[in-house]
């Protein structure tokens, strides 16, 4: 039996592409920081400590740390009183709106009893955060 590691350097990699982006995306709530800075447009420390449930503030000042030293998000120092620092994403950050979306239409596909008070699945997430909707009930 062929081991992945021979498997990679068989063609050239050094690495697995889905090991490299848990490592980014497998840590407890970063990916979650990402659909809210996408889908709640957030952009603050505090919005995101009160809107990703059991977070806590040594966890979520870690996850921005690593997100932003993985190129995924971008912290801009605002001179102001008091200072507040506001994050955004980079490109490679917006580069995973799609990502997200594919895996809330998983969930909405496959999982709708745990995701839909009704139980009924949808086909897509655009179904469900259409932009009016969006606009509509959180006013942008």
């Amino acid at each position: 039996m062929i081991e992945l590691q021979e498997h990679l350097e068989n063609f050239g990699m050094k690495a697995c592409p889905v090991d490299n982006s848990l490592k980014i995306f497998g840590q407890k709530y970063a990916l979650h920081i990402v659909r809210n800075m996408i889908v709640l447009k957030q952009n603050r420390f505090g919005q995101f400590l009160g809107s990703i449930e059991g977070i806590n503030t040594k966890t979520l000042s870690i996850r921005l740390r690593e997100l932003e030293d993985f190129g995924i998000i971008k912290r801009t120092i605002i001179a102001s009183r008091p200072v507040q620092t506001e994050y955004s994403l980079t490109d490679k950050g917006m580069a995973l709106e799609p990502i997200l979306a594919h895996i809330a239409t998983f969930s909405t596909r496959y999982e709708s009893k745990r995701v839909f008070k009704d139980g009924r699945p949808r086909m897509t997430i655009k179904q469900i955060f259409r932009a009016d909707r969006l606009s509509e009930i959180y006013g942008y």
